[in-house]
């Protein structure tokens, strides 16, 4: 872990996708500390998209509706309530320096929200950042039974569908794990990236130089070239925006299971 304080670079939205292209993320201690760190973890969380597992009783769930799944719709609102201080946890890793960042990614078209919503109410709900045809999960939050639940179900009918290849949970908690979470060695994450990035085998070798490194020497042009890769070509793309949002809970449900072991199947 280094902090990117220790770095004579500046942190723009350019660099943050450098650092993503390169599999390394930035975390703060606290929502108080305005620091920021460098994280690459020796082991990664991953939720292989062709292995989902959805329970048979969220399956239920989603089935009888009675929510409104948004996509993009209140960025601001997403990112505040996973900030929130809640039971068990007074406070995130989300500062005021990732709140901004991650605005400027998402004024950017790579970062995107999943909403659910109940009653004109926002109640749960993630974000996280769109490179290639790789997600990076950032953060989830839920202020109703499921929620967050229903948002990750949606998320992954959403890659599926536009031709993701891979889905980053950075790490495997109890919940994740019941979708199917996997943890996967640093290099195996590697070339998982890689793939999901269109570029040849250890092309993203930067990362071997050190995350601070290879954050440092991101060049100062557009999103896409500060990646490495290319944005705009459809061979190394996914596509966020390609499923309907007018999709219903069913639709939503084939599409998880059409190649993944799903309770919604047999329920």
């Amino acid at each position: 872990m280094t902090s990117i304080d220790n770095v004579m670079v500046e942190i723009t939205p350019q660099v943050l996708l450098k650092a993503y292209a390169c599999g390394i993320f930035p975390m703060a201690e606290s929502a108080d500390d305005n620091a920021l760190y460098w994280i690459e973890p020796e082991h990664r969380g991953i939720l292989p998209l062709d292995k989902v597992h959805v329970p048979r009783s969220l399956a239920r769930t989603i089935r009888r509706g009675g929510f409104e799944v948004k996509i993009d719709h209140d960025f601001e609102a997403v990112i505040e309530e996973c900030a929130a201080s809640r039971t068990g946890r007074r406070s995130t890793w989300i500062n005021a320096r990732i709140r901004s960042l991650y605005r400027d990614l998402f004024a950017l078209g790579h970062c995107h929200t999943v909403e659910v919503w109940q009653d004109d109410k926002l109640v749960g709900g993630l974000y996280g950042v769109h490179l290639g045809r790789a997600f990076f999960g950032e953060s989830m939050f839920s202020n109703a039974r499921d929620a967050s639940k229903i948002a990750l179900v949606y998320l992954i009918a959403r890659l599926k569908y536009g031709g993701f290849t891979l889905l980053d949970t950075q790490f495997v908690t109890g919940h994740l794990a019941r979708f199917g979470a996997i943890e996967v060695s640093r290099q195996k994450f590697q070339r998982l990236l890689e793939g999901a990035l269109g570029v040849s085998q250890g092309s993203a070798g930067a990362v071997a130089g050190g995350a601070a490194g290879a954050v440092a020497a991101a060049p100062s042009g557009g999103a896409a070239g500060a990646a490495g890769v290319g944005a705009g070509s459809g061979s190394t793309a996914g596509s966020f925006s390609a499923l309907s949002g007018g999709v219903s809970p069913g639709g939503v449900l084939q599409l998880v299971s059409q190649t993944s072991k799903t309770g919604c199947s047999t329920a």
